[in-house]
């Protein structure tokens, strides 16, 4: 379903035979204008039906999708696709590139392929056969190729009961885009496979638009970042009234949470304002989500816990300081320590590879886990808490995003002299990132010239939010920034 915040337009509906009819039909299409299995078809869309036709078309026809946002810069769009090297490019209106790589198809192209005669039947799909590839930012400031599975979204199973309390009756309501794993995931992938109904949301996002789509809709089940419920318990209020949010939501089960750190007050007041509890989940673009609470009472939250390894899950914090190679890295810590939170690699939802990253992946294994690059602590009940990013990647408003590849574009500005990027927090359960520089004498420049420079170069997401000014910045004895000491020294209280 397709709607939109206006109450008098119609929403756009789907039923799950018109789907196949329409996904059959684009996939044969895309064999006909030459896909080869193993192809990579990039995807940069608007958050239409037309994403998710493309998307299952391609893996129907033995290609590997690669979704990419809409709020990349030309500049970031083309260094993912000379990474992922695309057979074919498809575009919205708006969206074009120049000297992008692979053939392109516009809008035009995209309708016709839906009007193909022809439909691919379906064929027999090796579980380990690649289907999508996702980019998500990495410690080395370069976005990389997490590849996965068809047996991905199969292992997504073990998400319904234990988070969601997903059945076919559901109608979930996402507020993320499509070309985020959260979303492709959990808005989409899930509610289908379970037979439910995915509602998708395309105009101008305000805090509002989603109260009043969730009452339009009937929505079930409501999923988003933090940030988004924050939002709507902020302005909702103040504009439908005490009890707006209540009769908004009326329909809702509960809420879904994952993407950042849902602080304690935030599910506290969305209960007394909306009546429904709120369950977070703990997930990463290599294996989505596989820790958090949920309706079964065994699964209730637990204040500072986002909750435990979903069933099917072995999940092990392990040591942070021995070699890899010592045998002693391989067992988990003592309960209540803090140490890297992995998964075990045989996991069934975990990712294939970091495409052509060997180094990057060797790095991210030890023995029989995968490190998530999280830090975390178990308690003896096996709940787990999370501590951060045992690297210098930010988590902010949902986003992953490399503080040296904001800092790399930060440091091309002529008045930065040196710079770090860092979570700031602003206000309790509130981070941005920020942006320290070291200014040159001359020229001289102001925060919002540099927010600005910034802005050009990044997507909106990646682009501070604010500049501090210092005459220094704090670094190791081996010239290492200490990104965590800007945090811990200018965040406010």
């Amino acid at each position: 379903m397709l709607a939109t915040d206006d109450p008098s337009a119609r929403p756009e509906v789907w039923t799950f035979g018109a789907l196949e009819q329409q996904i059959e039909r684009i996939a044969a299409g895309l064999t006909a204008r030459g896909l080869c299995q193993g192809d990579r078809v990039a995807l940069r869309l608007d958050n239409t039906p037309r994403f998710p036709l493309m998307f299952f078309a391609i893996a129907a026809a033995g290609g590997i999708a690669v979704p990419t946002s809409a709020q990349l810069t030309p500049r970031e769009a083309v260094a993912l696709l000379e990474d992922c090297e695309p057979r074919f490019l498809c575009v919205d209106p708006g969206l074009e590139l120049a000297n992008a790589p692979g053939d392109l198809l516009d809008h035009a192209d995209m309708a016709a392929l839906a009007d193909t005669k022809d439909r691919l039947s379906p064929r027999s799909t090796d579980p380990n056969e690649p289907a999508y590839l996702v980019y998500t930012s990495g410690a080395t400031g370069r976005p990389k190729g997490v590849l996965h599975a068809h047996r991905a979204v199969w292992a997504r199973r073990m998400m319904w009961a234990d988070w969601y309390g997903l059945s076919a009756g559901d109608r979930l309501l996402h507020a993320g885009a499509f070309n985020w794993t959260y979303t492709l995931g959990a808005g989409l992938m899930d509610p289908w496979a379970a037979g439910a109904t995915a509602i998708i949301y395309h105009g101008e996002k305000s805090p509002l638009v989603w109260p009043r789509l969730a009452q339009a809709v009937d929505a079930t089940l409501f999923a988003a970042v933090p940030s988004v419920l924050r939002q709507i318990l902020k302005y909702g209020p103040e504009t439908l009234g005490p009890d707006g949010l209540r009769a908004a939501f009326t329909g809702l089960r509960h809420a879904l949470a994952a993407g950042e750190k849902l602080p304690e007050s935030v599910r506290e007041s969305w209960r007394d304002a909306v009546g429904t509890p709120v369950y977070e989940a703990l997930g990463m673009s290599e294996c989505s989500t596989f820790i958090s609470s949920g309706p079964a009472p065994e699964r209730a939250p637990k204040p500072g816990f986002i909750g435990a390894p979903q069933r099917g899950r072995r999940v092990a914090v392990l040591p942070v300081d021995p070699a890899p190679e010592a045998p002693e890295a391989l067992q988990p810590a003592p309960i209540g320590a803090v140490g890297l939170l992995a998964i075990d690699r045989a996991d069934p939802g975990l990712m294939l590879e970091y495409w052509r990253r060997p180094e990057e992946e060797a790095a991210a294994m030890r023995g029989p886990w995968f490190l998530t690059g999280d830090l975390a602590e178990m308690d003896a009940d096996g709940d787990i808490a999370h501590h951060g990013r045992a690297d210098d990647v930010m988590n902010v408003m949902g986003y992953r995003v490399s503080a040296q590849e904001v800092e790399e574009v930060l440091a091309r500005h002529p008045a930065v002299a040196d710079c770090a990027v860092a979570e700031l927090q602003v206000r309790p359960g509130v981070s941005v990132i920020a942006g320290f520089v070291t200014p040159h004498e001359t020229p001289k420049t102001s925060a919002e010239e540099l927010i600005s420079h910034c802005a050009i170069l990044l997507a909106s997401y990646k682009t501070p939010k604010e500049i501090l000014f210092l005459d220094h910045l704090p670094r190791t004895a081996n010239g290492k920034l200490k990104r965590r000491a800007l945090s811990i020294a200018h965040a406010r209280q």
